[in-house]
């Protein structure tokens, strides 16, 4: 996106760096406008990170990193530059201008559809703590999840009813057309059918976009069932080949030097948030796309692959390392992690703790050499 370079003098008159910074760094004025601090992007012990808001930039005579407030926040909370400036517009009341009628249009689409997902979450979190949820959450919990990490990953349920979401999003103003745009409901293409939930019986997981804003699910399926899970259908918000599950955390893991891990599910990928490692992710039912991995370079140089340690595992490392080898470029690479046979990450933290993880990692193959051994 193209910003109008008004808007950026405005924005960037408008933000007070300090209280950006502030924000992530302990600033002590020296005098004026002029604030130090310990940098946040290497370790020092004496302050040699300055922050000027007269002349609108920090620098570090440390490590030489220097920027104003969207690239400060750009760097400390991995966004993107557009992202970067619509989160400064938004905290000081600027509005954004949009380019052309048409996109004013699809932002506009596009807002009232993540509302109606949001409202989705929050159902499907609700009806997990009702009676009609007690086997989710006794599913969740037999897996060893706490409530607390239960609601920080939004966890929910769907019950096995035909129209159960339906009504209750409805009744809070939502429209069928919005409702099936969103992925939430199908309409039978059969004239006079009625409109239906599409996730019924399923433990429900939320998935984010890269800015922490919910766009679509995963549902497991309680009991007998095909298929084990289910995923939202391609949306106007949710593209899961260049999206990940946690995507949005371990954004922010990266920018503190935490490694990216690629693990197959989402229990695998709250497993290893739990365990500290709060840089992993997952492909959302498919194998690694071409979108996916370059999101994964934006994290992290050499990211990690940790795949189960049976074949279909072996199996998905091979064909991750022959998508990733006409991508590669200068600086960037993948690393695998091999777990005993048997093992998936959730498993191997509950039976053998997050050690054992730490000690796959350091173990972890390069590229080259399962390359090599295909």
């Amino acid at each position: 996106m193209a910003f109008p370079p008004g808007f950026l003098d405005e924005l960037r008159a408008r933000v007070s760096l300090s209280d950006v910074v502030g924000r992530k760094v302990a600033l002590k004025r020296r005098s004026g406008a002029e604030y130090a601090g310990l940098c946040p992007f290497h370790n020092e012990k004496t302050p040699s990170f300055t922050v000027n808001d007269k002349k609108g930039f920090y620098h570090c005579f440390g490590c030489g990193e220097h920027g104003d407030a969207v690239g400060f926040v750009m760097k400390t909370e991995g966004l993107s530059f557009p992202e970067s400036v619509e989160k400064l517009a938004r905290e000081v009341g600027l509005p954004v201008p949009r380019a052309t009628p048409q996109e004013r249009e699809r932002a506009e689409r596009a807002s009232t559809l993540q509302e109606v997902v949001e409202q989705a979450a929050r159902w499907f979190q609700k009806q997990l703590r009702l009676p009609v949820g007690r086997h989710g959450l006794d599913y969740l919990r037999g897996r060893g999840l706490s409530d607390e990490t239960i609601d920080d990953f939004r966890l929910g349920f769907a019950p096995d009813s035909r129209d159960g979401l339906l009504g209750a999003l409805k009744r809070e103003g939502a429209s069928v057309e919005g409702l099936v745009e969103a992925g939430l409901v199908i309409q039978p293409e059969e004239r006079g059918r009625d409109p239906y939930d599409r996730f019924r019986g399923r433990v429900m997981f939320t998935i984010n976009d890269r800015r922490g804003r919910a766009i679509a699910f995963g549902g497991r399926v309680m009991g007998q069932g095909e298929p084990k899970y289910l995923n939202s259908p391609e949306t106007p918000l949710f593209h899961k080949g260049g999206n990940l599950y946690c995507l949005d955390r371990a954004r922010l893991a990266a920018t503190k030097d935490q490694p990216v891990i690629v693990a197959e599910g989402y229990m695998d990928v709250i497993a290893l948030h739990g365990a500290g490692f709060t840089g992993a992710v997952a492909p959302l039912g498919t194998a690694l796309t071409e979108g996916q991995l370059a999101e994964l370079w934006k994290l992290a140089d050499e990211p990690y692959l940790c795949f189960d340690g049976d074949n279909a595992g072996r199996r998905a490392a091979n064909r991750a390392a022959e998508r990733a080898l006409p991508l590669l470029r200068n600086g960037k690479s993948l690393r695998f992690l091999s777990l005993p046979a048997g093992e998936d990450p959730d498993s191997l933290i509950r039976t053998r703790g997050a050690d054992a993880i730490r000690r796959s990692l350091d173990l972890a193959q390069p590229l080259s050499d399962v390359v090599w051994s295909m």
